[in-house]
């Protein structure tokens, strides 16, 4: 198993918690996960590919900071001060949902810096549906669940998370901390909508014409839930970008939002595509 260390950086904006996967003198590879989730949930792929996984501001083991302080391009400043504090003046970037667009946000403030990008499942609009299963999902936040094992199983009970495994029960387990009459999640819930209504007032689409370094697009084609549908990267906006940014490689993964994280086939697609040439 590869070696892993968490460390805490202080940025400007604030704390951050990373966890290296690898030596630390392998090239900077910054990890960022989805709006609600942690650095754990990139144990798959930093398994295969050494990076610095990150607990944006307000998850996790990071520190929680006001109003007014989140959104995309505020975090693609923490990322870029993160390089800044290791001393790395270019640096890839694997961002998976709203690391997605956090990655696409750095690509644009700072792209000579930029070597690569990898998109995990998310690029632009995405279908109302999808906005509906993200508010339940930010739901069980700020709740307080009697023990780890009835957290787990309402996370478990949405469907959402397709196919649960030990992975996520790491993930979820992770973000948890004992309070009064149970556990809750350390995520905060004012940063998580904070984030949201950031994302419904803002068009990713505005950083394409920023991505010309080498990119990575994996696409989930199943429904984030079955019974409801609804896909993060529709096939109208893969389409768009395969036009708009003609250099990227995309490749569809038979999985859903949360399962293409740890499927073999994007394993093995962001293995391939950090191999020396």
């Amino acid at each position: 198993m590869i070696a892993q260390k968490d460390v805490d950086l202080q940025l400007p904006s604030g704390r951050l918690r990373a966890r290296r996967f690898g030596p630390e003198d392998a090239p900077l590879v910054l990890g960022v996960p989805g709006l609600t989730s942690n650095l754990v949930s990139l144990t798959a792929i930093a398994e295969v590919q050494p990076m610095l996984a990150l607990d944006l501001r307000g998850r996790g083991f990071s520190e929680t900071t006001g109003p007014g302080t989140y959104g995309w391009d505020a975090h693609a400043q923490d990322l870029l001060a993160v390089a800044d504090r290791l001393g790395a003046e270019r640096f890839a970037i694997v961002g998976w949902s709203m690391g997605a667009f956090v990655a696409m946000a750095t690509a644009a403030q700072a792209p000579e810096r930029v070597e690569r990008l990898v998109l995990i499942d998310a690029l632009g609009e995405v279908d109302e549906v999808v906005v509906n299963l993200i508010r339940m999902s930010v739901n069980r936040l700020g709740a307080v669940y009697p023990s780890l094992e009835a957290y787990l199983e309402l996370v478990r009970s949405t469907g959402l998370v397709t196919p649960w495994n030990a992975l996520w029960e790491r993930v979820f387990e992770y973000e948890l901390r004992p309070v009064p009459g149970g556990v809750s999640a350390r995520t905060d819930r004012a940063a998580v909508n904070e984030d949201f209504e950031y994302s419904q007032t803002h068009d990713p689409t505005r950083y394409w014409s920023a991505l010309t370094m080498p990119v990575l697009l994996l696409r989930a084609a199943r429904p984030l839930l079955e019974s409801a549908g609804g896909v993060l990267v529709p096939p109208a906006v893969r389409d768009r970008f395969r036009a708009e940014v003609p250099q990227a490689t995309v490749i569809e993964i038979d999985a859903n939002h949360y399962g293409i994280g740890a499927h073999p086939d994007t394993v093995r697609a962001v293995r391939a595509f950090f191999a020396p040439s």
